[in-house]
């Protein structure tokens, strides 16, 4: 007599319509075999130049740095004058 299997050998039903498909079958395209970038970026980023991280591309890094100092500065002054504005009685 024996045990019977309590879970159930057979391959359950697909919950989706759709079968699935092996990486080999897509037909292989160059933009899959991009240039590896990183050991270019791993030069640019460990040059002992003294400058932060964040800045070690050059002008885009430096404008882009800006523009987040100056929204983050913007954004405080207008917080605190909204700020003194609300803590200040009504007049009527």
């Amino acid at each position: 007599q024996g045990l019977k299997p309590i879970v159930s050998t057979e391959s359950p039903a697909p919950i989706f319509g759709t079968t699935s498909k092996l990486a080999s079958d897509f037909p292989a395209t160059d933009s899959y075999l991009a240039k590896n970038k990183v050991p270019d970026l791993q030069k640019i980023f460990q040059k002992a130049d003294g400058l932060p991280v964040h800045l070690k591309r050059g002008v885009p890094d430096r404008l882009l740095y800006r523009t987040t100092m100056a929204l983050t500065i913007g954004g405080t002054i207008y917080c605190l004058v909204a700020l003194y504005m609300a803590s200040q009685p009504r007049q009527h």
